[in-house]
């Protein structure tokens, strides 16, 4: 891979090439991208989404602040920016052309790799992972299982293992009444997006970290495709269709997700009184030992105070060291062979193992958080239900009163029945999760009747 294709600014619809030297050096190409995800709806639903805690609106009021996806996503983009402006001084020293010729600066770096962070959950439904399972198991092995002999295979496994990442990327791109393109973001900043650049099926072909899941739906393909060329992605043999391994910046957008949900999460966990804050202080001290002054940390008279200093300390720490691995390991990245997540070759992976470790005990596999998921569980897969079988009715010609009260409540581009089996699943799949936590609950208790 070649750092020109992969810095491309060229977005849909384009017929004459974008130079980096022509930009207006006030408002990046990049930053444009930012800008863009950050007014969009789609990221302002984020705002009442679960990232741990789920409801975390409609408890506010009672506790701790706690995190949602759209705090959480914030603070992703901007641990994210810091990633590539440090990765990028690298990449431009290494390749002087990209500046002296072209006009790449460092904050191009940092500009794509704060914008793909900030998207990053864009496609993820309410109540945490738990939702995309529940969307899942609605057609493996609930009502929608009916559907499997009308799909082709790879339609099938596109709802049976419903991915928030590509649907984040049919967000990102799919066009609509007017809007060609969707919000028509660079394809630099889309390939920085793409965490998993293949399709559904085969599925986990091999332990490549760009096999684990999936990042585009069958109706995405094309666009897809045509971003990955763009850009001059490496061909994935594992994949023979349409399989590529990573934009390498994305190893970078990977890594500040995983920075701070290790790190914030345990922080919530803590201010929750899930974590005792003695017992959690020490595994962050443990991460953080070698560059912690203990004469600041000892004067800070609160337990919360420290907490700050030592969760602002290991942010650092483990910026440091992902960039560090990256830059070590840039040939093998660019090749496509660098198979694993940057921490997982950090200095640091045995601390950050025992902090998630710690976090799936005392947090994620907590009564609080599993009694929301059960809750929205049920809540995911009844919209389901009630909303496909209107919808495939009324292209049957066999709905019903309930079933055309049920279509005019959607908001109208979810209403058309006059694409394929696929198409109509697919899109009310990508209607009910872009609903907010308190937007699911609300729609549920409307078709129970529980609010009338």
């Amino acid at each position: 891979m070649d750092w020109e294709r992969l810095l491309s600014l060229k977005r849909y619809g384009d017929t004459v090439k974008r130079e980096r030297k022509n930009q207006d050096e006030t408002r990046l190409g990049f930053e444009v991208d930012y800008d863009r995800i950050i007014f969009s709806s789609p990221f302002r639903s984020l705002q009442d989404k679960t990232q741990v805690i789920p409801l975390p609106i409609s408890v506010g009021s009672k506790r701790n602040f706690v995190h949602t996806r759209l705090t959480h996503s914030l603070e992703v983009s901007v641990v994210g920016r810091s990633l590539g402006r440090s990765a990028g001084k690298q990449i431009l020293d290494k390749y002087p052309k990209l500046s002296n010729q072209l006009g790449y600066q460092v904050n191009d770096f940092g500009a794509i790799v704060a914008a793909a962070a900030l998207a990053h959950d864009i496609g993820n439904p309410p109540f945490g992972h738990s939702g995309e399972k529940a969307i899942g198991n609605f057609f493996e092995n609930g009502k929608g299982k009916q559907y499997k002999d009308v799909l082709s295979a790879e339609e099938f496994q596109d709802l049976v293992d419903f991915e928030g990442n590509a649907n984040g990327f049919k967000l990102l791109t799919e066009s609509k009444g007017g809007v060609a393109g969707g919000l028509r973001l660079s394809y630099g900043t889309l390939g920085a997006f793409m965490k998993y650049p293949k399709a559904s099926l085969p599925k986990r072909p091999s332990k490549h970290i760009a096999d684990k899941k999936f990042g585009f739906f069958q109706s995405d393909r094309g666009f897809f495709s045509e971003v990955a060329d763009e850009l001059g992605l490496a061909r994935n043999p594992n994949n023979p269709g349409v399989g590529f391994y990573r934009h390498p910046l994305t190893y970078l957008v990977e890594a500040a997700d995983d920075i701070c949900y290790t790190i914030i999460d345990f922080e919530d966990g803590i201010n929750l009184g899930l974590i005792s804050e003695e017992y959690a202080l020490e595994y962050l001290i443990n991460l953080v030992k070698e560059n912690i002054s203990t004469k600041k940390y000892n004067e800070m008279p609160h337990a919360s105070d420290r907490l700050s200093y030592l969760r602002a300390l290991a942010i650092s720490t483990l910026i440091s060291d992902a960039v560090s691995v990256f830059n070590d390991n840039q040939e093998e990245i660019l090749q496509g062979t660098f198979d694993s997540a940057l921490l997982d070759r950090g200095r640091y992976q045995a601390q950050m193992d025992d902090i998630i470790k710690i976090s799936i005990e005392r947090i994620y596999q907590s009564s609080e958080v599993i009694d929301k998921e059960i809750a929205g569980y049920r809540i995911l897969q009844d919209l389901l239900e009630v909303f496909t079988d209107a919808l495939i009715n009324k292209q049957n010609g066999s709905d019903s009163n309930y079933d055309n009260l049920l279509i005019k409540s959607l908001p109208e581009k979810y209403r058309a029945v006059d694409g394929s089996v696929y198409s109509i699943l697919l899109d009310t799949c990508s209607f009910i999760a872009g609903l907010s936590d308190s937007a699911a609950v609300h729609l549920h208790n409307k078709i129970t009747g529980q609010h009338i």
